[in-house]
């Protein structure tokens, strides 16, 4: 019985798993993140709004826009183009929302 050499196989593999991945990534199918494709929950505060007490926000809005779809929260940036993303609580789950129309003011 003759031995085979492994390393012609273990070659073929990784470069196998090589252009699969290069293929992919191509067409679409993979995206890498990057850091500036994403906003982290703990850039987010509810402020409370308690009746009789004053609170102060800025005058420059932010520069991402909320809109509810089908009862979730759904964030769009108006900076990065293509960059959306679903509002969650620290648990991960949705921030639900009621009103199910866009403000005539967000419509482009």
């Amino acid at each position: 019985m003759s031995e085979r050499n492994p390393i012609p196989l273990i070659l073929t593999a990784i470069g196998s798993v090589v252009g699969t991945v290069a293929v992919l990534t191509y067409y679409g199918y993979v995206h890498i993140a990057k850091p500036e494709d994403a906003l982290l929950l703990a850039d987010y505060t509810m402020l409370k709004t308690v009746p009789g007490e004053d609170y102060r926000v800025s005058l420059k809005p932010a520069s991402q826009v909320a809109q509810c779809i089908d009862g979730v929260l759904v964030l769009f940036d108006t900076e990065q183009k293509g960059l959306t993303g679903v509002l969650v609580d620290n648990k991960k789950r949705a921030v639900r929302c009621m009103e199910q129309q866009v403000p005539a003011g967000l419509l482009r």
